[in-house]
């Protein structure tokens, strides 16, 4: 019996379940600040299954992991964030070859536009807080983690395809 087709969902279940437990469980989070690793599962799926796919599942991770874990008020701004972040992974990464210099342009988007663009925003709009008073930090924070970010998703990719490789022989 040929049990691939059940393939995808099982992944997008693990995938969220990863997504969920590293921005969730496996984080540092402060008000305006929040250092997860939910990002690496983010990535690979978005890789391995496209910017669609890779946009639903990050938006389902974040929903499940607010209802789970979320601390105060549901805000569905954030969700569209994590939309955008799987879908602009996958829209630079999906059926290409992933290195260093092909992960530049889609975190550099990423950071600038939705870390510290709409997530910026969103936090604003959700605490009446001014801009200027949490990009700061923030801004910090982002230029610390972009290399980080870029060299753990090329680490745990050539983990993940080299145990995809191994499946498919």
């Amino acid at each position: 019996m040929n049990y691939s087709h059940f393939q995808n969902p099982a992944r997008m279940g693990l995938c969220i379940s990863l997504t969920v437990i590293m921005s969730y469980i496996l984080a540092i989070h402060t008000t305006f600040i929040h250092l997860t690793f939910g990002f690496i599962p983010t990535a690979i799926f978005a890789i391995l299954y496209g910017p669609v796919a890779a946009g639903i599942m990050a938006a389902i991770a974040c929903f499940i992991g607010m209802l789970l874990f979320g601390q105060g008020v549901f805000f569905p701004g954030f969700m569209v964030s994590e939309f955008l972040v799987g879908y602009i992974y996958g829209y630079f990464l999906y059926k290409k070859d992933v290195t260093w210099q092909r992960l530049l342009l889609p975190e550099a988007l990423i950071t600038v536009f939705v870390h510290l663009g709409l997530n910026t925003l969103w936090l604003t709009l959700f605490y009446g807080k001014a801009a200027s008073a949490i990009l700061t930090g923030r801004i910090v924070k982002n230029l610390i983690c972009f290399p980080l970010e870029i060299f753990l998703i090329l680490l745990v990719y050539k983990a993940v395809y080299s145990i995809l490789k191994r499946e498919t022989l």
